[in-house]
């Protein structure tokens, strides 16, 4: 797969203090064999605006064509905004969409929104807000359909400090096969990731004698302690034989899961699904006094905790989630619970021998 380097370069927009970093394709090399179906890589974008005394040449595969910095000029009364240009030419007319994930701070003010243009200069698509607003590190995904598309542009209120880089990949189609019985799953799961995203139920449901009902399906930020923790209570009719509490978190330490609460005792941290090390949403936490670097991951994991039925009780019962230890501020979604009860058609086993004491 043939690559090019991509250089960095300054261009002023404003005064020479407010200077942002333009990433631009000066040159492609205009005798480069082109990409083939067989050898089409992925793409990763640094958008980070390193001063350039320390900044280094990154590489980009050759249907990247160019990445450029645009500083909209400051106006009375407008808010500014600042817009990354991504230039990109199909390797092969069978790729028509475009996996587009964007790693970026999600502040409130400042959550930014993709716009794909043809070579008329007319939008073909544009997503909304990207985001939760929750003032955390994350990224989210987006699938682009490339037909006639020749741009992609990030655009973002203020500098464009917010955002930090941008996996790209061409999807492939193919027939998949799926239970018309079972409820809505992502089919597609995004590269690197273990598992799909989670959404939750609508309304509570039962099926094979497992109960499941939504606690929360909004966004909930969740810190250390108990007292920023997300509270949630839920009511039983009867004893479940098991229960299993899942949702998912973002800003997690990778190493320090969010722990849980039942009833006012510490039932333990929760399981976490994580994906692929090659991520480029693992983003390492150093401090002078440590040793080593710790991980966080800038999106959403997949979370699990088997409650204890000893732990539950009939009439209600209350949930707390907090984050790990180390971690000062996370975020957790889509919770859900499931409660296992006995069924008419429930396989278990009577087991009758007994260890016998020592003698």
């Amino acid at each position: 797969m043939l690559f090019k380097t991509v250089a960095l370069f300054l261009f002023v927009f404003a005064v020479a203090s407010t200077r942002g970093q333009d990433v631009l394709v000066s040159s492609l090399g205009k005798n480069a064999p082109k990409s083939t179906e067989k050898n089409v890589e992925s793409a990763w974008l640094d958008l980070r605006q390193i001063p350039a005394a320390n900044s280094k040449p990154q590489t980009s595969p050759d249907w990247v064509e160019a990445i450029s910095l645009v500083a909209t000029e400051k106006a009375p009364g407008v808010a500014e905004k600042t817009i990354f240009r991504i230039r990109l030419n199909r390797p092969s007319s069978e790729f028509q969409v475009l996996f587009f994930r964007l790693f970026f701070d999600d502040n409130p003010e400042q959550q930014p929104r993709l716009i794909a243009w043809d070579e008329s200069g007319t939008i073909v698509m544009q997503s909304g807000p990207l985001g939760a607003g929750v003032s955390l590190s994350t990224s989210e995904s987006i699938m682009v359909p490339m037909l006639g598309v020749s741009t992609i542009d990030v655009e973002v209120p203020g500098d464009g400090k917010t955002i930090r880089g941008a996996y790209l990949d061409w999807m492939a189609s193919a027939e998949v096969l799926h239970p018309i019985s079972a409820e809505h799953r992502d089919l597609i799961p995004e590269p690197f990731a273990a598992m799909a995203p989670l959404h939750a139920a609508g309304q509570d449901s039962e099926r094979f004698g497992t109960v499941t009902a939504s606690l929360a399906e909004e966004t909930i930020r969740i810190g250390a302690s108990t007292s920023q923790g997300a509270s949630f209570q839920f009511g039983l009719e009867s004893q479940p034989l098991m229960a299993l509490l899942t949702f998912e978190v973002a800003g997690s330490d990778a190493a320090s899961p969010p722990e849980v609460f039942l009833n006012g005792e510490s039932i333990g941290t929760v399981s976490i699904t994580l994906p692929d090390l090659a991520d480029p949403a693992y983003r390492g936490v150093t401090t002078s006094f440590a040793r080593g670097m710790r991980f966080n991951y800038t999106g959403w994991l997949r979370a699990q905790k088997l409650v204890p039925a000893s732990n539950l009780k009939v009439g209600a019962n209350d949930v707390l989630i907090i984050a790990g230890a180390g971690t000062p501020v996370s975020a957790i979604r889509a919770t859900q619970i499931q409660l296992k009860y006995l069924w008419d058609k429930t396989d278990y086993q009577l087991q009758t021998d007994q260890l016998q004491p020592d003698r």
